[in-house]
């Protein structure tokens, strides 16, 4: 229902919307009436509308619906909420979200001090909440759409050569030697290998090791295990012999000790049980973030390993063997789990050989090939 009339010197406009809630307001002229009545009336009958009171709601509130509703793994919903409160919250946490205009994001967005890649992700966080904030008809649209974030430079990730990984091994504790040798040997996640049980190797026969939980270390709570990152790093890798040969030696000399943690592998069912996790510390508990980073650290310095460089330079090691010995793109996603061949080719793209090399062997093996194979070969063409 809507109507205009006039009231004293004033035109007086009201339209109920969906919800059978009256909005109305006084205007000095009808056309203006007019227009504003028929700007609403359109927008209920496209379904775009927006009720003018639902935009006080602040983007903290906003955002803060949005992250608890979305369908976050734990480590996920650690990130989205460091990244919020550290990045958004202080700029846009108490401003109305109908108030957030596509040029105070840019500008928010260019300021930042984060890397281009990391500016990406967290602008990517403030869009989802807005397009949530569309959704529930909150806001006309999204502030977010069009900004951009200043392009990156594509970083080549950092090999080590296979002297260096020898002597981050042998610089480690005798007790972690073989963390070197199960990385390099099959390219598993830090979290997948600390959160390794014995069960999941086989040592003889197929020689292979099925990855399918990870440990989750978000302090200052205990450590747990949990489901892989994503279906596709759900895997079973085959190992080498020397690997399984130094997994061996390692549980030979440091015997499985049964340590009790919290399994949430089963969202729906939680629960505290026994584990015989590979790898331990000296107390038989959890190998933590925080303490592989102590181990780490003054073992690969004295390597010469870079700064910031941690285990995953060993994941990069493994992806470059099989790389170098043929394997194709998609062998290498499988193998190390990435969520699709684009992540595998975007992280190691510079690895593979390009056309050009190819063109040049191709013509090597040919010009080089013996006179009497090369005459069969013009002939049968």
């Amino acid at each position: 229902m809507a109507s205009i009339k006039k009231r004293g010197s004033r035109w007086f406009a009201r339209y109920r919307d969906d919800t059978g809630r009256e909005h109305a307001q006084r205007f000095d002229r009808k056309v203006d009436a007019q227009r504003w009545l028929d700007e609403a009336t359109t927008s209920l009958v496209t379904g775009q509308y927006v009720d003018p009171r639902a935009g006080r709601v602040t983007l903290r509130e906003c955002a803060e619906a949005w992250r608890l509703a979305a369908p976050h793994g734990p480590t996920m919903r650690h990130k989205v909420q460091r990244a919020l409160e550290l990045h958004v919250y202080p700029t846009f946490g108490d401003l109305p979200v109908s108030a957030i205009r596509p040029s105070a994001v840019q500008a928010w967005v260019s300021g930042l001090p984060l890397t281009p890649a990391s500016a990406k992700v967290v602008l990517g966080y403030l869009s989802s909440v807005f397009r949530s904030a569309v959704r529930d008809r909150l806001v006309a649209s999204n502030p977010c759409g069009g900004v951009g974030v200043p392009p990156a430079r594509r970083k080549q990730v950092w090999i080590p050569d296979l002297a260096m990984v020898e002597a981050v091994r042998e610089n480690l504790p005798e007790r972690y030697r073989a963390v070197v040798d199960l990385v390099a040997g099959s390219g598993m996640r830090q979290g997948e290998v600390f959160g390794l049980e014995v069960d999941a190797v086989t040592f003889l026969g197929s020689r292979e090791v099925t990855v399918h939980q990870q440990l989750i270390c978000l302090s200052p709570n205990p450590p747990y295990v949990d489901e892989v990152k994503s279906e596709a790093g759900q895997r079973v890798i085959p190992l080498a012999r020397l690997t399984t040969n130094a997994l061996a030696a390692h549980l030979a000399g440091h015997p499985v000790s049964e340590a009790m943690i919290e399994d949430r592998s089963d969202p729906r069912n939680p629960a505290t049980r026994t584990a015989r996790l590979v790898f331990t510390t000296g107390t038989g508990g959890a190998v933590t973030r925080s303490q592989w980073s102590q181990i780490w650290r003054p073992a690969a310095r004295a390597a010469g390993v870079p700064k910031r460089v941690g285990l995953h330079a060993l994941r990069h090691f493994y992806a470059s063997a099989l790389i170098r010995h043929g394997e194709s793109v998609k062998t290498v996603q499988r193998r190390l789990g990435h969520s699709s061949a684009a992540v595998t080719l975007d992280t190691y793209t510079h690895l593979w050989p390009d056309s050009d090399d190819r063109t040049r062997e191709a013509v090597e093996r040919a010009l080089s090939a013996p006179a009497d194979t090369a005459r069969t070969t013009v002939r049968l063409l």
